[in-house]
């Protein structure tokens, strides 16, 4: 039965995400807090925050679920050639504030931004726990793009991403999955299917077949100093 949970400010279990409601499409929990223990506890059972400046905290599981499975992102021939032409230049964890920042800038034809002020102090905390990560686009010495997610497991949770230059967020996340490719990493959680995500290979799954996964591969090992601050690389 689908029902509607509501949170206190004690660090309770999750509902199960088989009972979220099918409208809005996979709305699970209300309120609660962003404190660190309680947004682990929601991505490892496939639930995630998304909400408005002036809304309630809003917690999700919807269904189906945007995945990737790293190597499976789609480069198109115009994409490669493009970025052929760049001297972009690419890092991990060189500045996740700032990424941040990125991601919660106003964009055309939205009204203000659900990454709010509490939401970056929150993911902060855990970047600075070691769970939280970014990759960055380099102009020079400009941050022109990038992306954070949260690493559980063998599963990548991405949150958002920016761009100020053509293509620089396609490059990311290029970066993003060429990396955890090699780092073992097994699966990219991208939440909520678009046509963009769509168009660079996302997969649509079942709710129940993304927890199936989810609950494989979220205490998998990957490969020891995986996020430590360094420069990458794009092949191409």
């Amino acid at each position: 039965m689908n029902s509607l949970s509501y949170l206190n400010h004690d660090l309770e279990r999750f509902p199960s995400p088989e009972y979220a409601l099918t409208d809005p499409n996979g709305l699970l929990a209300i309120g609660g807090d962003l404190h660190p223990t309680r947004l682990l506890n929601a991505y490892y059972e496939g639930i995630f925050p998304w909400f408005n400046a002036d809304d309630p905290i809003l917690w999700w599981s919807p269904d189906p679920r945007a995945v990737f499975v790293p190597s499976s992102m789609k480069t198109s021939r115009s994409l490669i050639k493009s970025l052929k032409k760049q001297t972009w230049t690419f890092t991990i964890n060189r500045n996740f504030k700032e990424v941040m920042i990125g991601c919660a800038a106003p964009r055309a034809a939205q009204d203000g931004t659900w990454i709010t002020q509490d939401i970056q102090h929150a993911y902060f905390e855990l970047h600075k726990q070691g769970l939280a990560h970014s990759v960055e686009v380099w102009d020079e010495e400009t941050l022109i793009g990038g992306l954070y997610g949260l690493a559980i497991g063998q599963v990548f949770c991405g949150e958002s991403m920016f761009h100020t230059q053509t293509n620089a967020s396609k490059a990311a996340m290029l970066v993003l999955h060429q990396y955890l490719l090699k780092q073992g990493f097994k699966l990219i959680d991208a939440q909520v299917m678009n046509p963009h995500l769509k168009s660079l290979g996302a997969t649509a799954l079942k709710r129940k077949d993304f927890i199936s996964l989810l609950k494989r591969f979220r205490d998998g090992k990957v490969a020891p100093n995986s996020w430590v601050v360094k420069e990458v690389f794009l092949e191409l």
